[in-house]
């Protein structure tokens, strides 16, 4: 039954609401998501994920993880260990219900043959471009195969031979005999079966002819007991086709078919400086652009998971994203925004030089260490606090310093004071520099009676700067990660190739930066806000190698929140 597509972003909902109130299906609700494992998913799928499991949820329903194997050459397993993890990862619970669509692979072949006998299934021999031609246009009608009238007993011959393997791949398909004449280009006798001799990671050789999409999906869903649907609005202009495979199943295949399972479509999901497409995401990987799926600057959810993202960002991005039916794209920086709303109350502060500069206290004893006491979470006397060491020789940001500061520059310059952290005022007495000029060291006083918590020096410094004990500091790697395109959106055709617009300074790795001692022994996968820099990830799997490595999550400048202000 077609309905107009409501314009709340909670249209969906409300077509299902509406279903509840009339009975439908028997008042159930059961979606279901259904990837092909040709790659790995990407956050556009998580919002699909998450609305068809939120929507099971929400009204008591069942969901289902349904694996759309039907084209071997492109599907791996590695491809469905992923796709589960990264399901598991998000929170998603299928229970018992993991299918895979070639599961029912027989029952498939013999609802065609059914069709077949019902006369609404060829055996056509028309080479895929000859189709193409015989398809017509949006203001042509098509014209009929000339093997749309073979008998039944020939049309089930065939396809028999085609099972056995007795054809070459191309040389023949099974066609659905609706409507050459459609205004809709998708029921002009649509493919149903092609001919593909290739191993298929689950079924091995036992079959060399596979269902289309269109025409295995909605079996599937309605085999399963599926009452809604939900994909992208691109798959707008098949439900026809969705529904009149729904309804000859009912039919003919009333044994095993139940429900008359209904398509739903919304718009699917862009994000600016970002690629959604799995055969781009596949031409990253293979041609060596990132380092795998799994590199933290690839929109895949594995990705996002190796960048120190947490599955609670993503769920509440998408939240606000909402569902609509028209077609936009979501800005970059609101996605790092909810990330950071996330990370905020989450990671403790710790200090990390990136850039660094040495320190050398003249005053302060050589062999002396004190201890500074630093909050871990300021504001928040539950996160406890920890000692870090202070000593003669420190480290700060290069960026912290400034020979000749313009105004309103309240760091250190010569003669200027500011203060360290948790500690104490000092003074830039010195500037060393190296035979070609590039400064290498400061020389610096403190002030005794000014640290932190205990100040009666009277003084009032408007810099605070971080710092770290040379002596004590660990050495970390630390990786800064920025979009992946320096072209809002790299997928516009016509432009050049989406790899010319490759952010060349998407990866940055700094070698060898002191930090805090804690952040050496912390337990991989921990996330902390490094003071003034960012949100930061140890990331696991360096921490399998042996190797200390920080992966920034994002930086702390939130350009969204100042837009929408």
């Amino acid at each position: 039954m077609a309905y107009e597509p409501e314009r709340d972003s909670n249209f969906i909902r409300t077509i299902i609401e509406k279903d509840l109130e009339e009975g439908k299906n028997g008042g159930r609700v059961h979606t279901r998501f259904p990837p092909e494992p040709n790659g790995y998913l990407h956050i556009g799928h998580a919002k699909a994920i998450l609305l068809n499991y939120s929507i099971a949820q929400d009204y008591k329903g069942k969901f289902n993880l349904r694996f759309d194997d039907t084209n071997p050459i492109k599907e791996e397993q590695e491809f469905v260990d992923s796709i589960i993890d990264d399901l598991h990862w998000l929170g998603v619970d299928w229970e018992d219900r993991l299918f895979f669509t070639s599961d029912s692979f027989e029952l498939k072949y013999e609802f065609a043959r059914r069709l077949i006998k019902a006369g609404r299934a060829y055996v056509c021999d028309l080479s895929p471009e000859e189709i193409r031609e015989y398809r017509g246009t949006l203001t042509e009608p098509g014209t009929e195969s000339p093997y749309r009238n073979r008998s039944v007993d020939e049309n089930l011959e065939l396809f028999e031979r085609m099972r056995q393997g007795e054809f070459p791949d191309g040389s023949r398909v099974l066609r659905a005999k609706i409507d050459m004449a459609s205004g809709n280009l998708n029921m002009r006798d649509p493919v149903l079966y092609r001919i593909l001799h290739a191993k298929h990671h689950r079924t091995g050789d036992k079959w060399c002819i596979y269902p289309m999409y269109d025409f295995d999906h909605p079996f599937t869903d309605a085999l399963e007991g599926i009452t809604h649907s939900l994909c992208s609005i691109e798959y707008s202009d098949h439900r026809p086709l969705y529904d009149w495979v729904v309804e000859n199943a009912l039919e003919l295949m009333p044994e095993v078919i139940k429900c008359r399972s209904r398509q739903i479509e919304f718009a699917r999901f862009n994000m600016t400086y970002t690629v959604m497409s799995k055969r781009k995401l596949r031409c990253l990987v293979e041609e060596g652009h990132v380092s795998g799926w799994d590199d933290p600057r690839m929109p895949t959810i594995a990705g996002l998971r190796r960048r120190g993202v947490t599955p609670a960002a993503i769920a509440s991005f998408m939240e606000e994203v909402g569902v609509a039916r028209a077609e936009s794209t979501v800005d970059l920086a609101m996605f790092e925004h909810f990330i950071r709303q996330d990370l905020e109350d989450k990671a403790l502060r710790m200090m990390a030089v990136l850039h660094p500069l040495k320190v050398v206290i003249t005053n302060w004893p050589e062999e002396k260490i004190e201890l500074v006491e630093l909050e871990n979470m300021p504001g928040d006397e539950g996160a406890g606090t920890r000692q870090v060491p202070f000593g003669r020789e420190l480290y700060i940001e290069q960026e912290d310093f400034m020979e000749e500061p313009p105004k309103k520059f309240y760091r250190l310059a010569p003669g200027r004071e500011v203060r360290l952290k948790g500690a104490y005022i000092i003074r830039c007495e010195e500037v060393i520099k190296d035979a070609e000029g590039n400064i290498t060291e400061l020389r610096c006083t403190y002030d005794p009676q000014s640290k932190s918590g205990q100040d009666t020096s009277g003084k009032k410094v408007r810099g605070v700067i971080h710092w770290v004990s040379a002596r004590h500091a660990a050495r970390i790697t630390v990786r800064l990660y920025d979009k992946l395109f320096i072209k809002e959106n790299p997928e516009d055709e016509g432009e050049g190739d989406f790899i010319d617009y490759l952010n060349p300074e998407s990866l940055v790795v700094l070698e060898d930066v002191p930090a805090e001692p804690a952040l050496a022994e912390a337990a991989p996968g921990s996330r902390f806000q490094f003071l003034r820099k960012g949100f930061f990830y140890l990331d696991p799997v360096a921490a399998r190698e042996g190797r200390i490595v920080y992966n920034r999550i994002v930086s702390l400048k939130d350009s969204w929140a100042k837009m929408k202000k």
